[in-house]
């Protein structure tokens, strides 16, 4: 997400390290660098125009502090003004009503279907809502299909008319629907249509003025750049949509879209989605994408992310066993199954400060966790719950079992072992003590 980008821009702040101040001439040079950046990453001329046009008026009129070098400066301005771009501050879904409606509008191929289910499965999640989908694509083959089978993974409950060509009819009883089963939220999944279609344009308007949605959204291949934009832009102009949702994050995308769509059509940027899993969902906050498109990290998000997954009955326990060192490998297989919930691995990584540039040429499977599954997995359950049993040929025996070498197996014993010491070590505050003790003063 925005490598190319966050690459550029950390070069073209190298031009004021080692700079005593900032001057016309050498915040020109940068700034020049930043707009050939954002050029790059699929913004229109003149959107980075005036964002560097905006930087350098207030890079000129600050005071450079003794304790901030005049590119730390630079990047704090050009932060705060990345920010402002994308929308300032993070915005809310109107899901007040009862029940509350979402319509989701886009081109063919956007994802919308797909973002339909996960933002179900979120507000779900996250509001305690009880969602009911709509399939009012009546045009795209096995569109009603792909709905109904996410419903199924997800456990929720799907409304669908085969035999009707009707969408507007299908909205409209799906609203019913839901109201007779006591569900608070629908979301309305409609065709995919291009702007020029004048007749497909006119049919969600008619969708819209129909059901009166709480909520209208505009769903946005992040991987079309520039073209994204132009596109929001009109169906605006025919829908006055409430927010825009960015999917596919996690693809090669430049990020054209994310950074300008706001000041085109002054509509928030309200979600975006980073992978394909149904969990791959956040909400989008301006200033923390600035962080991380400068290469700063989001703790923020990370631990929130952590936060979804990990709860106090759950950590009270582990405490419980780790000052028991009673900690095996049931406990570590359900830690990595829950920090595989929080969603893709690079993705994680990167929100920890200084993180992003040491993986930017890494590639981090999905399934780098595969292995350690695999050999936990070959254990018997004495095994796993009393791991001093495992001897050389029952470590032969998981090694045969998992499809590993021994040399593999011993490694992931050896770093248990170490993990359950370290973590006895930071339960027990007098060793922890005395370790600090021991670490040299400055």
């Amino acid at each position: 997400m925005f490598e190319n980008l966050s690459d550029k821009l950390d070069r073209a702040f190298k031009v004021l390290k080692g700079q005593g101040q900032i001057t016309e001439i050498n915040v020109a040079e940068t700034l020049k660098e930043v707009r050939r950046a954002l050029l790059d990453a699929d913004v229109s001329f003149k959107i980075a125009k005036d964002f560097t046009a905006r930087v350098k008026t207030k890079a000129l009129g600050q005071n450079v502090l003794t304790a901030v070098s005049p590119s730390q400066l630079l990047v704090k301005i050009t932060h705060d003004e990345l920010a402002e771009l994308m929308g300032g501050d993070s915005a809310d879904i109107n899901i007040s009503e009862n029940p509350s409606v979402i319509l989701m509008s886009g081109l063919q191929g956007s994802g919308k279907t797909t973002f339909s289910g996960k933002l179900a499965n979120y507000l779900r999640s996250k509001n305690a809502k009880r969602p009911l989908l709509v399939a009012c694509d009546v045009y795209r083959p096995a569109a009603v299909d792909q709905l109904t089978v996410l419903g199924e993974q997800l456990n929720i409950p799907v409304f669908s008319d085969k035999s009707s060509t009707d969408p507007v009819s299908i909205a409209k009883r799906g609203i019913e629907y839901a109201k007779s089963q006591s569900l608070n939220l629908v979301i309305i999944d409609t065709a995919g249509r291009l702007a020029v279609d004048t007749e497909m344009m006119n049919e969600i308007s008619a969708i819209k003025k129909a059901i009166n949605p709480s909520e209208t959204l505009f769903i946005v291949d992040s991987m079309t750049g520039q073209d994204a934009v132009n596109t929001a832009k009109e169906f605006d102009s025919v829908l006055n949509y409430d927010g825009v949702v960015l999917t596919k994050l996690d693809g090669d995308t430049r990020g054209g879209a994310a950074l300008s769509i706001k000041s085109v059509v002054s509509k928030p940027i309200k979600f975006i989605g980073t992978g394909e899993k149904m969990e791959a969902l956040d909400r989008f906050h301006p200033s923390r994408m600035a962080d991380r498109i400068l290469g700063m990290g989001d703790v923020v998000s990370l631990v929130e992310k952590a936060q979804e997954q990990f709860d106090e009955e759950q950590a009270r326990k582990l405490q419980k066993k780790i000052a028991k060192n009673t900690f095996d490998f049931n406990d570590f297989l359900s830690q990595i199954n829950q920090i595989k919930k929080m969603g893709n691995m690079k993705d994680l990584m990167g929100m920890i400060p200084g993180m992003g540039k040491m993986l930017k040429n890494v590639d981090i499977d999905d399934d780098a966790f595969k292995g350690i599954e695999a050999i936990i997995g070959s254990m018997t359950v004495e095994e796993r719950s009393n791991p001093s049993l495992i001897n050389g040929s029952r470590r032969s025996r998981i090694a045969k079992g998992s499809g590993n070498n021994i040399q593999e197996v011993n490694r992931l014993i050896k770093q248990f072992d170490d993990t359950r010491k370290m973590m006895r070590m930071m339960n027990d505050k007098g060793k922890m003590a005395k370790l600090m003790s021991r670490m040299p003063k400055r």
